[in-house]
């Protein structure tokens, strides 16, 4: 069946107009009723990043996995404070950008793959849902690393969303999975290579966007040529969970052996090496000095301020925040800007 009357909200496309004109630095929240929600980071008026929707984590392993195919996205682990921000996948991509893993053109990529293929579910649920805007700027990205025109984003949302439901998909999702609920009646239709795709690829673990990216394609075609098999009902689609990140378990950050004499030097270790604190620990405290060891690097800062060290040891170089970084944020601090740093 074709909707072409299916449009996008005008209210909704004049809160992102707003956001231009304004040249607005913050967030946009838009929710639906169902409470379905979704983030668009704005800096000067420009779209530098979106969240949220059905399966954010599946979104950021098939981008990273298409632009960034070096990076082995299984040994990447969240900690657990960033699971809990809203824009932990851009903040994983300036980490990874910071480590020299990944380039700047990679990272637009992924920013404009992002911000299409939220808009575009934004337009498919404004068709079906109520939906409430918020703009606040609780968190500005003040550093974005892409910007994208906002106007050319929603010209493409809009040609998209008009192209999917002319199509006569307007209640097909992109983010359900295909599934294979004829088998028999499939093998009578299809040739046999045919059949034994459909078999490993609509299994309910993919989902339309995740066989478009295994096929090479856009999401568009590879629904088309299931539409015939959803209509006879040889093919459902069906909602799947998302597929989060590992949580790192959170490295201990303690305090150890303090020397009796509370007047005795302090010394602070940041290395995310446990055998170099250690070391350093087996030298110091047995000559009288007192001693801290923080292997987090993004706790560092706080422990700092509390402790008042008369000398900071900094490794260099560590996976989340090199030393030089760390020492940069302390200096800015007043109370640290005379510490100490080796």
């Amino acid at each position: 069946m074709i909707h072409p009357e299916m449009m996008v909200s005008s209210n909704l496309l004049d809160e992102f107009k707003t956001c231009t004109l304004l040249q607005y630095s913050g967030k946009l929240d838009i929710k639906t009723a169902k409470g379905q929600r979704w983030t668009f980071y704005y800096r000067l008026g420009r779209m530098v990043w979106a969240t949220g929707g059905t399966h954010p984590f599946r979104r950021w392993r098939r981008h990273m996995s298409q632009y960034c195919p070096e990076v082995d996205i299984n040994k990447i682990q969240l900690r657990r404070e960033d699971a809990k921000v809203d824009s932990w996948d851009y903040h994983l991509l300036e980490v990874l950008h910071e480590k020299q893993r990944i380039k700047r053109q990679q990272i637009n990529s992924i920013v404009e793959s992002t911000i299409t293929e939220l808009l575009f579910d934004l337009a498919q649920q404004a068709n079906f849902s109520e939906m409430s805007c918020d703009r606040n700027q609780d968190t500005i990205l003040e550093t974005p690393m892409s910007f994208t025109s906002a106007d050319m984003s929603l010209k493409f949302m809009q040609d998209s969303w008009k192209t999917w439901s002319e199509a006569g998909l307007a209640n097909f999702y992109p983010d359900h999975a295909p599934v294979l609920r004829q088998p028999e009646q499939l093998q009578q239709l299809v040739s046999s290579g045919v059949y034994k795709n459909f078999q490993v690829l609509m299994n309910g673990k993919y989902t339309l966007r995740d066989l478009s990216f295994k096929m090479k394609q856009t999401v568009l075609p590879v629904t088309r040529s299931l539409f015939p098999y959803i209509l006879k009902g040889i093919v459902e689609l069906v909602e799947v969970p998302d597929l989060p990140l590992k949580v790192a378990e959170q490295k201990t950050t303690s305090t150890v052996n303090k020397a009796p004499n509370s007047n005795a030097p302090l010394i602070v270790c940041v290395d995310d090496s446990p055998q170099v604190c250690l070391m350093l620990e087996q030298i110091l405290v047995p000559n009288g000095f007192r001693f801290v060891k923080i292997q987090d690097p993004l706790q560092a800062l706080p422990i700092l301020i509390e402790h008042k060290p008369d000398l900071v040891f900094l490794d260099l170089v560590m996976p989340v925040a090199s030393g030089y970084e760390i020492c940069a944020q302390l200096r800015r601090v007043s109370i640290c800007n005379k510490q100490a740093f080796l």
